[in-house]
């Protein structure tokens, strides 16, 4: 993919945070050493090399292994205005920052504050465009006074953060956030691509009415989606009990008798939908980050979606 193609990568309005991203974020888990280990020099080069094909949204967080510090290496060489950086305050357990662990998160205002600010300075910025509660065990604590959401508002009271939102995947947890007119976008995540659509029924038709913008994880179902030989993968010991593992792997031979890209078919289900605005992907190398941005900037034909849509996977 040559930089000639950055006019053919979309972009969509992050709803009313007014940000036009890129329709496939760079999800920095894949070179947080979470899927193979990736060296310094080589996620710095990854990232420049990201934004200079357009991809310049980074949707990052603590819980992606050693990502923050290395996409904080690549802003040493990079204007902060070239790049969109969402980011996470993480609410897995008790663990210091909301890391996995066990025990209840702290949902305090407080301890919301004191992430965002030390997030910041462990990447060397002054801002982030967007910073999210990310996957918290309950909802009401987030929402209650002194609870997280008060300590995200404060934050863009201060120009700490320029959007608010949630990264979760219960959709009753979306729906009370969206009705607090506070939230400005959020990341549902494994209920709409191939194999699973629910969000298509409650989480986007609400998002959009609030003009609340929707970035979708797992687009490319845990890794089922993206073309690899699933039958090679399972073999390996690789997704064995997944209960999408019979209809991914229906969809992935249909693919090969018709000589059709599986993640392309994956990304462009989900851009035919103009409720979701980006479709977050991580990437380990160049060769798969150029891989993807080709398979989000290239439309199937209604030939391919008509034989596809005939079948009953």
């Amino acid at each position: 993919m040559s930089k000639n193609s950055i006019s053919t990568l979309p972009r969509r309005r992050l709803g009313r945070t007014e940000l036009m991203i890129p329709v496939v974020p760079f999800g920095t888990q894949g070179f947080g050493n979470h899927f193979g280990f990736v060296e310094d020099e080589k996620a710095v080069e990854l990232i420049k090399h990201a934004i200079s094909l357009g991809a310049n949204h980074f949707d990052t967080a603590r819980c992606y292994g050693d990502s923050q510090r290395k996409l904080g290496l690549a802003m040493k060489e990079v204007a902060r205005e070239e790049v969109i950086i969402t980011a996470r305050v993480c609410h897995h357990s008790a663990e210091k920052w909301g890391g996995y662990g066990s025990g209840r998160p702290d949902y305090s205002a407080e301890r919301t504050v004191a992430d965002v600010e030390d997030q910041l300075e462990h990447m060397g910025i002054d801002h982030f465009d967007g910073m999210m509660i990310h996957d918290p065990p309950e909802i009401e604590p987030t929402l209650e006074k002194g609870g997280s959401l008060e300590g995200l508002l404060e934050c863009k009271a201060r120009g700490l953060v320029r959007n608010v939102g949630y990264g979760m995947r219960p959709h009753d947890f979306h729906a009370k956030t969206i009705a607090t007119g506070e939230v400005d976008f959020l990341l549902c995540f494994n209920d709409f691509n191939l194999v699973r659509q629910t969000a298509a029924e409650t989480v986007l038709p609400a998002a959009h009415q609030a003009d609340i913008g929707v970035m979708n994880g797992w687009s490319i179902l845990r890794g089922l989606l993206t073309g690899v030989n699933i039958d090679a993968e399972v073999e390996k010991g690789r997704w064995k009990n997944d209960p999408d593992l019979i209809p991914a792997r229906k969809i992935w031979l249909w693919c090969q008798e018709h000589d059709v890209s599986l993640i392309q078919l994956a990304l462009q289900f989900c851009l035919r939908d103009q409720r979701v605005h980006g479709n977050n992907i991580g990437s380990l190398n160049i060769e798969q980050l150029e891989t993807n941005l080709t398979a989000a900037a290239t439309p199937l034909s209604d030939e391919v979606w008509e034989k596809f849509n005939a079948q009953e996977f």
